[in-house]
């Protein structure tokens, strides 16, 4: 393919997308297939000869879209959403087109540093503390990671690293490994199992802070950290949560912060979904208490229309995680690296390689304006509000937590097997896609708002189609 079918097959796949996005909600949401299903549609090996674009283009719907989850669907309800603008669509071509790969700031400086800046805008825009900004002349700063997951895990091998240090310092006879089988770290019961995987990856334990409400209080947490450190266990790291997975619950972090950093415990926040809606004065008040915390994270990539993949995290001090991942190799030295004027941001992740994922958030920051991304957020709590309503004014329904943003918990006044076949119902019509989760001992019934283009028609023809199946299935039950 030279540049000039390059342009033509570009401009055909810029309207097949926007065709595709546009029409979205004429197909089903949800596929109607077995497991396996592709394997027979395509041959068993790679084609010798070249295809044409033309070919690839027909299987494209005949094979890769009857297969596909419509995320981005106005009758999407399950998880949390998948952000999707079409700046940061434009920006990833121009980030594919570049295909720098950032791992030092020799390596491509315009990707380092505009990165650095847009975590500066990003915070600001969510009011952190100065401690957290490159520009401010701290020690912290922000960096781009791939998921919630990796900065979970980063934070948790950084908060390791540095408890091995601070023991060894005090009793220097004792081994890395006589520390690591004594460290622990904490998280509330109702927190993304992302955490429970960064302990089982960091070889340390963890224990699961039971909930009041689906948040965790100061006085468990303390009970907890009592009893282990009684016990000759070395607690050193917690993770809150602000937006559970289940319910959007909220740890309240300024009473958890001040007994982490009393224990010098690291306290880690994880905003994954509910972060972007700090940007509105009336939700940031649920961020108070940051201050108190090592590092924070949340993903742009759910609510703020910054495509996957972009989660932002920020520390408190780079060097706890530089001085933890620091490998220095000759091939990766470049001649600024000893001024203290750039950042490699290898040190900061997992990974050595790293595209220019900044691109679109600066895309997307300048064409939505913060007032812009402000209105997208409340409109979406505004349409969970409004299912929300019509939950309550159906008697045979009850909510089962606080709406706070984009989500409702629901079910029906009846058993958990009543409520499974709910789902399952709503599930084979293909209408529309929820998922459930567990609240106590109820299965619940998820609704979150994802689509960037869902309406208030679309919520109030969701609950048309669950009132319509509701009462199919009350038939069935009475029969």
């Amino acid at each position: 393919m030279d540049a000039a079918e390059y342009c033509r097959r570009g401009r055909e796949m810029i309207d097949y997308i926007a065709n595709y996005l546009e029409n979205i909600e004429q197909r089903v949401v949800y596929p109607d297939l077995e497991p396996g299903y592709l394997r027979p549609l395509i041959p068993s090996e790679a084609p010798l000869e070249p295809e044409t674009y033309d070919d690839i283009m027909k299987d494209v719907e005949k094979i890769i879209m009857p297969g596909v989850t419509h995320w981005q669907s106005p009758y999407f309800y399950a998880y949390f959403p998948a952000a999707c603008s079409y700046p940061a669509m434009l920006a990833d071509m121009l980030c594919g087109a570049i295909a720098c790969i950032g791992f030092t700031w020799a390596a491509s400086p315009s990707c380092t540093e505009l990165e650095t800046v847009m975590l500066d805008w990003l915070g600001k825009m969510l009011n952190l503390p100065e401690c957290f900004l490159t520009g401010s002349g701290s020690q912290g700063g922000g960096v781009i990671q791939g998921s919630a997951s990796e900065a979970t895990l980063m934070t948790l091998l950084a908060a390791r690293s540095k408890a091995i240090r601070r023991v060894k310092t005090s009793n220097p006879e004792q081994t890395d490994g006589e520390i690591l089988s004594k460290l622990v770290s904490y998280t509330s019961e109702q927190a993304h199992s992302s955490v429970e995987r960064a302990a089982l990856l960091g070889g340390v334990k963890i224990r699961k802070v039971p909930t009041d409400n689906c948040a965790v209080r100061k006085d468990m947490l303390k009970k907890m950290l009592v009893e282990d450190k009684a016990a000759g266990l070395i607690p050193f790291y917690f993770c809150a949560t602000l937006g559970t997975t289940p319910s959007c619950a909220f740890d309240p972090i300024y009473e958890l912060g001040p007994i982490c950093n009393e224990e010098n415990v690291w306290m880690h926040i994880d905003a994954a979904y509910a972060g972007s809606a700090f940007i509105c004065p009336e939700f940031r008040p649920l961020l108070n208490g940051v201050e108190f915390a090592d590092s924070f994270n949340f993903n742009p990539h759910k609510w703020l229309l910054i495509n996957f993949d972009c989660s932002t995290l920020w520390v408190k001090n780079q060097a706890d995680l530089t001085g933890t991942f620091n490998v220095d190799p000759l091939y990766l030295k470049h001649e600024n690296q000893e001024s203290g004027l750039v950042t490699d941001y290898r040190h900061w992740q997992i990974p050595l390689g790293r595209r220019f994922r900044s691109l679109k958030m600066w895309f997307v920051l300048r064409i939505y304006g913060v007032k812009g991304l402000q209105a997208h957020i409340r409109k979406q709590v505004n349409l969970a509000k409004e299912f929300e309503s019509l939950v309550r004014a159906d008697k045979r329904f009850e909510i089962c937590a606080e709406v706070i943003m984009g989500l409702v918990c629901f079910r029906l006044k009846h058993s958990n097997e009543l409520n499974q076949k709910l789902l399952k119902k709503i599930t084979e019509s293909r209408v529309i896609h929820l998922v459930p989760c567990q609240l106590a001992d109820k299965f619940v019934l998820r609704f979150a708002i994802c689509a960037r283009t869902t309406e208030s028609r679309h919520i109030q023809l969701a609950w048309r189609h669950i009132t319509q199946l509701t009462f199919e299935l009350l038939q069935e039950t009475v029969q």
